[in-house]
């Protein structure tokens, strides 16, 4: 398929004119204002923007810098199409994230082939991002793997949890439960950082980690040290790559999946909503695939034993409203269980 290229501008002919240079190459949708544009942009992702910046209303710039505002549209080029020649306003649209400059009146050749460079580079930096997301994946699977292989215990448990997180997460996001924070999650990426959520465990002696029957009070009070551990251990992670955004997801679930919504847990003893959504999110399912997993000093637990003790932990253990949706979706979850059975 062709790539879409939205066209800014408050003038009917250079509108006109440019969908004629560009419709036979691209799909052209062209639009009289800013304010339009955002309207489009709830359903449309284009490949590059050509945007005026003298516009009634909203101009240029400040368009330019609310888009780059948005998470989902800040990695849409943008050229902008214009009559000024100030070399201060050239130099603030850089600054704001425009790739280039088009004066008005445009030359055919100049306009087509500008637009062919910026989205070639981009199609190029695209599939560079995309190959890296994709070590990155590789390299977190094999980190979450090796960690799951010391502790004998919990086999499949990062699988389970994450399925059980993405339907918690979707069912939440209908039912409008924190959903404006969720909305600015890139929740892709948020989910997959949920597999390191038990990184700290790498701290914690094999001897521990395996014990075949209950743990001591002391050997308990080691075990409970990975989630600041995790925490920590990301930090550094942090620190040396200056990665910011799936590690910041990654710290979140780590550091916080044990604390309760009482504040008798651990590692900080927070309290309702002083806890991150991540963490509260994840102390849900983190829970349930415990009872649910057969473990050296417990049998499984059904499925519906599992549930009613969650349902009892509501305003103690868990976030009520996190409870609430989690039973709406219990009976997904159940037969999640037995596939994974």
């Amino acid at each position: 398929m062709s790539k879409m290229i939205f066209v800014v501008d408050d003038s009917d002919m250079v509108l006109s004119s440019v969908e004629e240079a560009l419709e036979k190459t691209y799909r052209v949708m062209t639009l009289p204002c800013a304010a339009k544009m955002f309207i489009f942009l709830e359903k449309f992702t284009p490949d590059l923007i050509l945007l005026d910046i003298e516009m009634p209303g909203m101009n240029g710039l400040d368009a330019l810098r609310r888009l780059k505002a948005h998470e989902a549209h800040a990695n849409i080029p943008v050229i902008f199409l214009t009559g000024m020649t100030d070399a201060a306003v050239e130099v603030r649209g850089f600054e704001f994230g425009a790739v280039d400059f088009i004066t008005k009146p445009f030359s055919v050749p100049v306009l087509q082939n500008r637009i062919k460079h910026h989205l070639d580079i981009d199609s190029l930096i695209r599939e560079r991002t995309g190959e890296l997301e994709r070590l990155k994946n590789d390299i977190v699977h094999v980190f979450a793997d090796i960690i799951e292989v010391r502790d004998q215990e919990t086999g499949g448990h990062i699988d389970r949890t994450m399925s059980y997180i993405k339907t918690l997460i979707d069912e939440m996001l209908k039912r409008g439960v924190y959903a404006d924070e969720i909305r600015g999650w890139n929740l892709e990426v948020a989910v997959s950082s949920a597999r390191l959520h038990d990184v700290g465990k790498i701290a914690v002696s094999d001897v521990i980690l395996n014990k075949p029957g209950p743990l001591s009070k002391e050997e308990y009070e080691v075990v409970k040290t990975h989630a600041a551990e995790g925490a920590r251990i990301i930090d550094q992670i942090i620190e040396r790559t200056g990665e910011v955004e799936f590690l910041r997801y990654a710290k979140l679930f780590a550091g916080y999946h044990h604390e309760n919504w009482d504040g008798t847990g651990y590692p900080y003893g927070l309290r309702g909503t002083e806890i991150p959504l991540q963490g509260r999110i994840m102390a849900i399912v983190d829970v349930y695939d415990a009872l649910v997993s057969k473990r050296s000093y417990k049998e499984a637990f059904t499925h519906e034993k599992a549930i009613r003790m969650i349902e009892d932990g509501s305003g103690t253990r868990h976030d009520p409203k996190i409870v609430e949706v989690f039973l709406a979706v219990s009976e997904q979850l159940g037969e999640m269980t037995k596939r994974f059975s």
